[in-house]
């Protein structure tokens, strides 16, 4: 199929392509091979800097707090997602008295950064940890996913408001049932990409004090011996942070190709060019015609 947004690569244009892309590659590989060898010839890889790791009291360590580091996203992803909601909602008022509050309440959550938010709402409520980190991380990510939401509605056709309005509902519900449905719907992929990052986010625990994954890593890093073992449980951390990222990335993609915002511009470049689906048919039928 060709597009009509732009030309399709010819001969040439393909060969620099592939050229580029394997020199791209055969640099990537040599910086890999490079960062290995260096780290090999310090004695990182020795067998008695990774024998540790065949006590099973570490990897339990090593679990509870990644289960931790888990709960806590997930708990900050539930929070995350119902605040932005409220938010979005809620700026989108057609009274000032309420929209006004919101936006100065939701631009002093997205301004301030997550981990002030956890030292704010530790000092300021006298949580625990857990809960300071889960709430600064619900709070921030919360601005952003509202303000995606709010970004969503406002794009929908100005019809989709009118129709619901023409049926007899009310503003708020026709905002509710008609337009953030399929607002939430569009921004589905953004938002699991937001989540991703307050996944990585959940790390900043470490500095308030939470025993999740990565302060309990340093933690048994210093108590067999940081010398020894110290870059030995930062690898296995950065694979475990890998690994559950790279998964959330990999389903945000799928969402990204599901949803029917991915066809959008595809529709649009067909409307800019006068190909809709009734000529499409007229033109089927000469010709059958013909």
């Amino acid at each position: 199929m060709t597009s009509v947004l732009y030309d399709v690569p010819g001969p040439k244009a393909r060969r620099r392509s592939l050229i580029a892309s394997i020199a791209t590659g055969l640099l990537l590989a040599g910086a890999l091979a490079w960062v290995v060898a260096t780290l090999a010839g310090e004695g990182l890889f020795d067998a008695e800097r990774w024998d540790i790791f065949q006590d099973p009291l570490v990897w339990t360590a090593l679990g509870n707090a990644l289960l931790v580091t888990l709960q806590v996203a997930v708990i900050a992803s539930v929070l995350a997602v119902i605040i932005g909601s409220v938010f979005a909602v809620l700026r989108l008022s057609a009274s000032a008295v309420v929209r006004v509050p919101v936006t100065v309440v939701l631009e002093f959550f997205r301004g301030m950064p997550v981990l002030l938010m956890m030292f704010f709402i530790l000092i300021l409520f006298a949580t625990s940890q857990y809960w300071a980190v889960v709430m600064g991380l619900a709070l921030y990510n919360g601005a952003i996913i509202g303000e995606a939401l709010r970004s969503g509605i406002v794009a929908l056709p100005k019809g989709q408001r009118e129709a619901g309005l023409a049926l007899g509902l009310s503003p708020l519900k026709a905002r509710l049932l008609i337009e953030f449905p399929q607002a939430f719907r569009a921004m589905t992929p953004i938002i699991v990409a937001q989540l991703v990052v307050l996944l990585k986010d959940s790390s900043l625990g470490y500095i308030v004090g939470l025993e999740e994954l990565v302060r309990r890593q340093r933690t048994l890093a210093e108590f067999y011996g940081f010398s020894q073992y110290g870059f030995s449980f930062f690898v296995i951390t950065l694979i475990a942070f890998l690994i559950v990222n790279l998964t959330l990335s990999w389903f945000a993609r799928r969402l990204a190709s599901r949803t029917p915002g991915g066809r959008a511009p595809r529709r649009a470049a067909r409307a800019a060019i006068g190909e809709s689906a009734d000529t499409t048919v007229i033109r089927t039928a000469g010709a059958g015609g013909a």
